[in-house]
């Protein structure tokens, strides 16, 4: 690309933080010991996974924040990349610190449960005060509907600031992980973005095992957009054949290359920035026959415009 990308959807791995939601509950109902078999059963899918992708094994976060940024700088320089957008790193505070370091090159994101009983004064104070950018949010990871009215300060809150909010809908984690939860299929977020048409909503992952649903979603509000991040596994476990081109190519003709956001869910070290999933992706949209300019606006100016970036 003879521009600098925006990758809109990465993690900031920080030692001595985990994300433990889902790990958290299935110990408290079932036990640690039942948890630590699960995952052993299912770590040969893991395994399966990171040789056909070529990965390292990854290992334990033993960086400090100054290190891991250093190395995510230097991941930028190395793959010509313009902007990295944090959607996790730590919790708020730790993320802000984190971003500020590098207000040229990072961007970040509130990411606390909306659920939490201060959850709008928290994203108000993110966005006024901290310097955060966007609100991420895992949907099956809450305690109750992603719908609820008592959520509604926060939606308030976000159209106020006219940020992007990002919400993940599908499966949860990798084999061993959630399947099943009230909130599992983004048509939930249905009236939310009906009534708050000035939220940019931002769902990840292709609609992760829902693309039909997430169609017909983006059909009716045209503040729904998608990104392309991660591997895109799901692909693999529906009744039909689905690749990532012909996931484009849907999307592409449903909702045109305004709403299409190019994203990697990069997280941890040795792997770094997942180039194998950057150049699977522009690949076939080159190959689907896209303009040049169409491109770009996947591979940087939507996230740009949403974040009131400076677009090329």
């Amino acid at each position: 690309m003879d521009f600098g990308l925006i990758d809109s959807h990465v993690h900031f791995d920080v030692k001595g933080y985990e994300i433990v939601g889902i790990q958290k509950r299935y110990i408290e109902m079932y036990g640690e010991e039942k948890w630590n078999k699960l995952q052993n059963k299912n770590r040969y899918q893991s395994k399966k996974w990171a040789q056909a992708w070529g990965f390292p094994q990854r290992q334990p976060t033993d960086a400090d924040v100054k290190q891991t940024s250093d190395r995510w700088l230097s991941e930028m320089e190395r793959y010509n990349i313009d902007k990295l957008v944090f959607v996790t790193g730590g919790g708020n505070d730790v993320l802000s610190r984190i971003v500020q370091e590098h207000p040229e090159h990072f961007i970040g994101y509130a990411h606390h449960s909306p659920f939490e009983a201060d959850a709008s004064q928290k994203l108000e104070y993110a966005i006024a005060s901290q310097g955060l950018k966007g609100y991420k949010i895992i949907a099956p990871d809450l305690p109750g509907r992603i719908d609820d009215p008592v959520l509604n300060p926060v939606w308030a809150a976000a159209e106020k600031h006219q940020i992007p909010v990002l919400i993940h809908f599908g499966i949860l984690g990798a084999a061993g992980g959630l399947a099943t939860h009230e909130n599992i299929n983004p048509m939930i977020l249905h009236e939310v973005a009906r009534a708050y048409p000035d939220i940019p909503f931002i769902i990840p992952h292709f609609g992760c095992g829902y693309p039909q649903e997430l169609l017909q979603l983006a059909w009716v509000c045209p503040n729904i957009h998608v990104d392309t991040s991660g591997s895109n596994q799901w692909t693999r476990w529906m009744p039909y054949t689905l690749t990532i081109k012909d996931l484009f190519k849907k999307y592409y003709e449903t909702i045109g290359p305004e709403r299409i956001i190019f994203g990697t869910d990069s997280e941890w070290f040795p792997r770094g920035f997942v180039r194998q999933y950057y150049d699977e992706q522009r690949k076939d949209c080159i190959e689907l026959g896209m303009k040049q300019d169409e491109v770009k606006m996947i591979f940087r100016n939507n996230i740009a415009r949403l974040l009131k970036q400076e677009e090329t």
